[in-house]
């Protein structure tokens, strides 16, 4: 495989294109220098050859104009002379040289082997040619023996008449062993020259496939997420360009997904500390992102709830919906989780995702915890009717008196006072509960005065006991006040620290039955706290009540507690002095064993208490 990836590689393609660019430049340039040599090679060897049969012509002349002319006895030695003058001086290498009478019979010839033709006749086309007086008669043929010849034939004779003909037939094999060997040298030029091309080619394009791989190596570290190597630079070519242009992007990159790093932690830390909950969707409306408070309020898993449909992870409930500004979606769910008694209600407001070029690419879903909008919405319309039926009793019970003693029971003196005395009553109870609800409202609004002053208290608590003792006389309840010794004096607003005391104390004396009894202990539990405790052995309050014992207007004995003249306020102003003085307040109890209610009240540091 790392051979095929060789093979496919830049760096071979470049090798190849360079040894083709000089094969065929070398078999260009061989082909037209072979074929120029060797129409050089063979105008030459004819032009040779030709002169040759010319000059012989010319001087075989002579010589057949001699024989002509002399007697047969002289005939046969001008021939013997004429055959000596041929062999002597035009004798050439592998050809042969005849001399043709007017008749076509061979005179002479050049070859020894072949005087057998001598007195022959010569029926060669251009040996007849020749006869004719024609002078240009030269041919080329391969032999039987595949060598190369050619015959050039010239006739004999300056004048009109033709005396007879020089016959020449040579052989070419000089010619193209010539060309052979310069073929051989050619060839072996190329291989030389595609070698050495091949090396330059390795060399050569090892600069430019080095850079190449140098970069990307370094972008498979860049895709991997290493940025601390850099591309070297081997010079200031296109490629060397690349490489500093490739090193700022490298940079700028590393900077860009540094911001995208800080960015995406930003977001999630924000999305996992929201107080609301988030889930995002893609444009399938499968869930891709779901913070911590949202998979809270749903009480899911991420690993499971990924890649899960919205409506599949909110439930199939219908719930109520509404379209908000912006053209957002907000509906209104209740989820009921396991151990827990109430539902959790949660408002769900749905926006759309706008992607560039795809139109909507996804949905978010804000979850709003709205449980304490709501009760803190139902309580006040609790109290808002608790108060409108507090007034609105003892308001129809004095307009049903006054009424009474317009029709004339004012004239009747002992029934008149009763009415009267029914009607301050309730007029005294309207006071007390305006009174407890304007207290109440200080206390929210931070309005109260508290001033704190030294108190004993031993004193303090004896001080409450002994106000309630003809109450607790009459209901034969014992009362027990019992304080550690380590409890000191403490700084507190004394008439609102007894305000507490009353109201607890007054409660456990209505809910205890008669031969009860009630104790009150403090302690200091650690240096800095006070605590105390009202504790009784009376009826007790059910386990429901426990968790609105606090609440305002909230009776566990709605009838009970109206007729021994409660507002349902006590418990609430108690808990709001209590956290004014920087303290807590609970409450213990069951139903038939009693009641247990603990108040704290911090110490004020050494300097502060001197003051």
């Amino acid at each position: 495989m790392k051979g095929v990836r060789f093979f496919q590689s830049i760096q071979m393609k470049l090798i190849i294109i360079y040894v083709l660019l000089i094969l065929i430049a070398m078999q260009m340039i061989g082909v037209y220098f072979i074929k120029t040599l060797e129409d050089s090679l063979k105008s030459d060897f004819v032009k040779n050859r030709d002169d040759q049969a010319l000059l012989l012509a010319q001087w075989v002349e002579s010589y057949m104009i001699g024989t002509l002319d002399n007697n047969a006895e002289n005939n046969k030695e001008s021939l013997d002379r004429l055959n000596k003058f041929v062999n002597s001086l035009f004798t050439i290498s592998k050809g042969e040289i005849q001399v043709i009478s007017e008749t076509g019979e061979v005179l002479t010839t050049s070859l020894a082997s072949n005087q057998g033709v001598i007195g022959s006749k010569n029926t060669q086309t251009e040996v007849t040619r020749a006869l004719q007086g024609i002078k240009d008669n030269q041919r080329m043929f391969t032999d039987l023996d595949g060598t190369r010849k050619m015959i050039i034939a010239k006739p004999i004779g300056s004048g009109v008449k033709v005396l007879g003909a020089v016959y020449l037939i040579s052989s070419m094999d000089d010619v193209y062993n010539t060309l052979n060997r310069i073929n051989q040298f050619l060839f072996s030029g190329t291989l030389i020259a595609l070698a050495l091309t091949a090396l330059l080619g390795v060399l050569l394009s090892s600069t430019i496939t080095n850079p190449i791989k140098a970069l990307t190596r370094q972008a498979t570290a860049v895709a991997e997420g290493r940025f601390d190597e850099k591309v070297q630079i081997m010079g200031q070519d296109e490629i060397g360009q690349l490489g500093n242009t490739f090193n700022f992007m490298m940079e700028r990159l590393r900077e860009a997904l540094s911001l995208n790093e800080e960015e995406k932690e930003r977001l999630a830390s924000i999305l996992s500390n929201m107080n609301d909950g988030l889930v995002a969707t893609d444009d399938h409306g499968r869930v891709i992102v779901i913070n911590r408070r949202a998979k809270q309020i749903l009480q899911v898993n991420e690993d499971t709830t990924l890649g899960m449909p919205l409506s599949e992870l909110l439930g199939s409930q219908e719930p109520m919906t509404r379209t908000e500004g912006g053209g957002n979606l907000s509906t209104m769910m209740e989820f009921f989780h396991e151990g827990e008694e109430e539902p959790l209600h949660v408002k769900v407001t749905y926006t759309n995702i706008y992607s560039k070029g795809k139109g909507a690419a996804g949905t978010i879903a804000v979850l709003q915890d709205v449980t304490g909008q709501e009760k803190l919405e139902q309580s006040r319309r609790e109290f808002v009717a608790n108060v409108s039926h507090e007034l609105r009793t003892p308001l129809t019970t004095i307009k049903s008196y006054l009424e009474a003693l317009e029709d004339g029971a004012l004239e009747e003196p002992q029934l008149a006072g009763k009415f009267v005395s029914v009607a301050r009553g309730e007029t005294e109870r309207m006071i007390r509960l305006v009174t407890d609800l304007l207290q109440l409202s200080r206390l929210d609004s931070k309005q109260a005065i508290i001033s704190k002053d030294t108190a004993d208290v031993t004193e303090m608590l004896e001080e409450t006991a002994d106000r309630f003792s003809f109450q607790l006389e009459q209901r034969m309840i014992g009362i027990t006040v019992d304080v550690d010794p380590e409890v000191d004096e403490i700084t507190l607003d004394r008439d609102r620290i007894d305000q507490v005391l009353d109201n607890l104390i007054s409660n456990a004396i209505k809910y205890t039955p008669e031969g009860g009894h009630i104790r009150i202990h403090a302690r200091r539990p650690d240096a800095a706290v006070l605590e105390i405790s009202v504790q009784d052995n009376g009826i007790g309050i059910p386990k429901k009540d426990l968790s609105r014992i606090f609440d305002r207007f909230y009776r566990v004995d709605k009838a009970r507690s109206r007729s021994a003249g409660g507002t349902g306020l006590g418990l609430s102003i108690a808990r709001e002095i209590v956290k004014a003085h920087g303290g807590t307040i609970q409450l213990e109890s069951e139903l038939g064993q009693g009641t247990r209610v603990t108040f704290t009240l911090p110490y004020l540091p050494e300097e502060e208490v001197a003051l």
